[in-house]
């Protein structure tokens, strides 16, 4: 019994003392802790940072669009009738005005022949009452209704002759015409395609951009694009701007036109267009990850008298790797740019200052 009393007694006295060495320890650990002096003094931190300065500027905007035909239409007849002819090449180029097809006009022709039979026949009428007239033969409204009638067989000659030129379907403008859905000895309406003409030199790349940069824009502006699976960069010149924002998307609507002597732009495909924005040639500038969100706004540390400093700043341009500021630095502050998450208001700190 002695035996067990006496290591159980061996046992607490182990206990103790090993929690009154970590008490101990634990005192020593503070009064040495990283970052404290021999007095109990903060140790600074060194840290990395960049000296301010101004500097040129250049923001791009990269979106997508599409290319778009110059000209686009369906070509289709104005009248109903049966192909006659058909005087185009499926895929081929047609001037403006040139004959696409014919639709048979025959019936149309005898109708002209029969009113111009009838005008004839009126004009001789009329002339006979006016001869009468001047004899006061007739009365002014017996002649007024052989006028009349002249008037009335005149318009319908000259509405069955515009009807006759529309049997005759013309390109509207020069460009490649495609494949045609009809052939000779087809019953057509004014419903039916004939083919698309397009015009494909130049062409137009139609994009939008989010609202914010609306300001930023201009007519003649000058965009470099490429094409999917391709590196080579073409250019354009903005032309027209749409006078409102888009409310659904937020996003304003823009058109560029590009040559296209080669063909090689074809209309319905997707651009990866880049839009070069304002140029500022005093910008102050400061690494992304120096910013830090705060609930009002962004803030920075910068370093003042061997310590850091919050500064609250207000940003403009942004790129991958850089955030143009417009308010809460000026030129030769130092902005620290690691070690900020654990930085403190009036932290010491040791400055690294970096070579831009």
């Amino acid at each position: 019994m002695k035996l067990k009393y006496l290591f159980y007694a061996l046992l607490i006295g182990g206990l103790v003392a090993l929690v009154i060495y970590r008490i101990s320890s634990n005192k020593e650990n503070k009064a040495q802790a990283p970052g404290k002096g021999a007095g109990g003094m903060q140790k600074p931190a060194t840290v990395n940072g960049i000296v301010i300065n101004p500097q040129g500027f250049s923001n791009s905007l990269s979106v997508t669009g599409s290319i778009d035909a110059n000209e686009k239409v369906d070509i289709r007849s104005e009248v109903s009738g049966v192909v006659r002819s058909i005087s185009f090449r499926e895929g081929g180029t047609v001037k403006k005005g040139q004959a696409l097809l014919k639709i048979d006009d025959s019936e149309l022709r005898a109708q002209l022949s029969q009113a111009l039979t009838r005008e004839n026949l009126a004009a001789g009428t009329e002339n006979r009452a006016r001869q009468l007239l001047a004899k006061e033969a007739i009365s002014q409204e017996e002649f007024d209704i052989a006028l009349a009638d002249l008037r009335s067989l005149k318009a319908q000659t000259q509405l069955i002759r515009a009807q006759l030129r529309k049997t005759t379907v013309s390109a509207p403008f020069s460009g490649t015409i495609g494949l045609r859905s009809i052939s000779e000895g087809e019953y057509v309406t004014p419903t039916t395609i004939v083919a698309t003409l397009v015009n494909t030199n130049p062409v137009k790349i139609t994009f939008s951009i989010p609202e914010k940069y609306s300001n930023q824009v201009r007519n003649n502006s000058r965009i470099t694009f490429t094409l999917s699976g391709s590196n080579k960069k073409h250019t354009a010149t903005v032309y027209a701007i749409e006078p409102q924002v888009e409310a659904a998307t937020r996003t304003l609507q823009l058109r560029a036109r590009a040559a296209n002597e080669d063909g090689s732009l074809i209309p319905g495909s997707f651009a990866n267009i880049t839009l070069p924005m304002n140029t500022v040639d005093d910008a102050l500038l400061v690494p992304s990850e120096a910013v830090i969100p705060v609930q009002n706004g962004k803030k920075v540390f910068v370093s003042s008298g061997g310590k850091a400093k919050e500064v609250m700043i207000e940003t403009s341009s942004r790129t991958e790797k850089e955030v143009v500021v417009t308010s809460g630095l000026k030129v030769g502050d130092t902005v620290l740019t690691t070690g900020i998450m654990t930085l403190k208001e009036g932290s010491p700190v040791k400055v690294r200052v970096a070579k831009k």
